[in-house]
């Protein structure tokens, strides 16, 4: 029943999505949002008070009485509802966008989605726009690396929730060998591999693998390694196509390799001590995901002061010390050093610049050669 609900998402995502790309493929005069001559929505700040709803990724936030939305609770008295409704950024875009078409935001007045959906949500006129002056922990503390990206300059409507690297989540007693993204293609482990649904994280994981950079890639390289995908998932080498939800099957080893998030594999050893991401031989991929304003938010007030809330270095060092991921805030090493010396060395968390040498930044994807490439994709993962 779980996959066939999963299933009907995919296809409802899939469908949302060669509507929006045959939109931004139409261009002209029914372009609507940053990149149309209309009236941007930007937030003003007023009082902070009454709800605020945030949809998120699972695993993704320090829980519990004492965790982050509690504190932000006591802090403010806002009311606040956390849902973990993301699993995969076209999942959930295609079951808003009927809301977000409607200059609604599905009660959401805050939702995180990765680089490039951020960019396309605000592009179709479904962001609102804010002020950093209004933001003064954002401000401060936000990474210099992370403060001009190319898809927001001027962070004017995204600011990073936490940023990773996909790589390879593997049950180090099942499946020892696995090194390399090739590895999940070994007949051996037939049935007991997964892939993510993220065209940006899957793809080019494989396309390196085969010795072809991401970032310069040709549309060919994309749809021959869509093409070695699809092969493998028809011949069952590839048991499914997951969001965060390769968790389960890799807790039980109905699983034993899967491409993921790097995140995720230390929050899952608290289950199973076996369960391991690795960097690929061949690199991982660099990515972000942000806290965006749809416009119609209930409540934009709150959310901006949410989003400055967990900017605090000392409420940001609780949200690392249990996802991680790589924190976007200054000043969270040196708290962490303090409370535990090895969180603070952990290179999952605060990567150096050796560790992430043969990484590639997740790439980007434009016009007809986007659609092609995202359809020939949808097509794979959907059956």
């Amino acid at each position: 029943m779980r996959q066939m609900k999963r299933l009907r998402l995919l296809v409802i995502g899939a469908l949302a999505l060669i509507a929006t790309l045959a939109l931004a493929a139409c261009g002209g005069d029914d372009e609507v949002g940053g990149g149309s001559d209309e009236e941007v929505a930007v937030v003003e700040k007023g009082p902070v008070e009454g709800e605020v709803t945030i949809s998120n990724w699972p695993l993704y936030i320090d829980k519990g009485n004492q965790g982050t939305v509690a504190e932000f609770q006591e802090a403010t008295g806002v009311d606040t509802t956390y849902i973990e409704d993301v699993n995969d950024n076209n999942e959930f875009f295609g079951k808003l966008r009927p809301e977000f078409e409607q200059g609604n935001s599905g009660g959401r007045s805050i939702a995180v989605v990765t680089d490039w959906m951020a960019k396309r949500m605000y592009d179709l006129g479904y962001l609102q726009e804010f002020d950093l002056a209004d933001l003064p922990d954002v401000e401060a503390n936000l990474r210099e690396n992370l403060r001009e990206p190319d898809f927001d300059p001027e962070r004017k409507f995204t600011v990073p929730w936490q940023s990773g690297m996909t790589g390879v989540i593997v049950r180090k007693d099942l499946a020892p060998d696995v090194t390399s993204i090739n590895d999940l293609f070994d007949p051996k482990y037939k049935g007991k591999v997964t892939m993510l649904t993220e065209l940006r994280d899957t793809v080019p994981l494989v396309m390196k693998a085969d010795g072809v950079d991401p970032n310069g890639a040709s549309k060919e390289d994309w749809l021959a390694a869509i093409d070695k995908i699809e092969q493998a998932a028809a011949s069952g080498q590839i048991r499914d196509f997951t969001g965060n939800d390769y968790a389960d099957d890799l807790t039980r080893g109905d699983v034993v390799a899967a491409i993921g998030w790097s995140g995720d594999a230390v929050q899952l050893q608290a289950d199973n001590p076996n369960i391991e991401w690795r960097m690929p031989d061949e690199g991982c991929i660099l990515w972000s995901d942000n806290m965006v304003i749809p416009v119609g938010a209930p409540n934009p007030s709150a959310a901006l002061e949410f989003m400055d809330f967990v900017y605090d270095p000392q409420v940001q060092a609780d949200i690392a010390e249990y996802v991680n991921y790589v924190t976007p805030v200054d000043g969270v090493k040196e708290i962490l050093a303090e409370r535990d010396p090895e969180l603070a060395n952990n290179q999952l968390i605060f990567p150096d610049d050796e560790f992430t040498e043969s990484c590639s930044i997740q790439p980007t994807l434009e016009g007809s050669d986007e659609q092609e490439i995202e359809e020939a994709f949808q097509q794979v993962i959907t059956g």
